[in-house]
């Protein structure tokens, strides 16, 4: 029961980072200088998903608090400058564009988009800090308590949120690619494949900083996973790069979000039957098993996510399907 639900939380995170991923991505982008027409037609092409795919942070949230209290504890207190980082991105992106049109005046709205940059830079980096501040492990004492936040300011952590940064701006210009205007969409598509070089750098300087980490290494319990998933997310580039130069950004962008999905899976996978790995008493580590409420919380918390969970999917796929295709000019004006 407890490998369900810790397969769940990591699912939920994933599909976040996936579709919040390019949320951010295009709020990124604004930062370009681009005419206000081209900002509001970018956030348009965001617009019917924006406030939907946020709910799959709040459902991994409600996952984390029920069915793994303790790590929801520590994992607070021994984050929390990359969560708060995260959290207040995610509020700052999701205030500054839907504020951004209230005002009349351009240099209003102006200052909303660099809210929502401000904002796409904090999540990007925080969500990024605390895989990679997971991966590294953390300073849990043998009372169950984290020492201090020190163990963040690495250089793996540092390259590990870099990388998120890149690979959400991917995110964001290959989702454009395939949502703005066909006579729009080659000039993203240009932007998607410029980004791709410089994700690809930060990819492989996280993944050479965590191979030379002493932390690292000594939190990994399965090596070859930590080597393979990294080159498949590198691969997972290779073809979105591939895909946009052939003109098909539908299979760009399921690659992107394939490359965005990984970190999770990277985390989850080297650090198993772990959760939180201490880097001071190897004993103190928490497990998935220890880290899980009880046997018949988990029950009841499943008899209340079964409906859940297909009108989650439902909803998503609806709105997927309602939106489909390109903007254009008789599509809704969002924000």
């Amino acid at each position: 029961m407890e490998l369900v639900w810790y397969a769940l939380l990591g699912l939920f995170f994933a599909t976040y980072l996936v579709l919040g991923g390019y949320d951010y991505g295009v709020g990124l982008l604004l930062a370009r200088g681009a005419s206000p027409a081209a900002r509001r037609a970018a956030l348009n092409a965001v617009g019917p998903f924006f406030l939907g795919n946020e709910v799959w942070l709040v459902a991994a949230v409600g996952i984390l608090f029920g069915a793994f209290p303790v790590l929801e504890g520590e994992l607070l207190s021994g984050f929390y400058p990359a969560v708060l980082g995260a959290l207040t991105g995610v509020v700052l992106v999701t205030a500054g564009v839907q504020l951004r049109s209230r005002p009349r005046a351009g240099s209003a709205r102006a200052a909303w988009d660099r809210v929502v940059v401000v904002g796409s830079l904090l999540a990007a980096l925080g969500w990024g800090a605390l895989l990679g501040g997971l991966l590294q492990g953390l300073p849990l004492r043998a009372d169950g308590h984290v020492a201090g936040v020190g163990h963040l300011f690495t250089p793996f952590v540092a390259a590990a949120a870099l990388a998120m940064l890149a690979l959400v701006a991917v995110q964001g210009a290959t989702f454009l690619t395939l949502r703005l205007p066909a006579a729009d969409a080659p000039s993203a598509g240009r932007l998607a494949r410029g980004l791709m070089p410089a994700a690809l750098v930060a990819v492989a300087a996280a993944t050479v900083l965590g191979l030379l980490s002493d932390r690292v290494r000594a939190a990994v319990t399965r090596p070859a996973l930590a080597v393979l998933l990294p080159l498949a997310l590198v691969a997972a580039l290779l073809a979105a790069r591939a895909a946009l130069g052939r003109g098909r950004p539908g299979v760009a962008f399921a690659a992107t979000s394939a490359a965005l999905a990984l970190p999770v899976a990277l985390v989850g996978a080297a650090l198993w039957p772990r959760l939180l790995v201490s880097t001071v008493d190897p004993a103190a580590s928490l497990t998935v098993a220890d880290a899980a409420a009880s046997g018949p919380t988990l029950s009841l918390l499943g008899w209340l996510a079964l409906p859940l969970l297909p009108a989650l999917l439902g909803f998503q796929a609806m709105c997927w399907w309602v939106f489909r295709g390109r903007t254009d000019g008789r599509a809704p004006v969002y924000w």
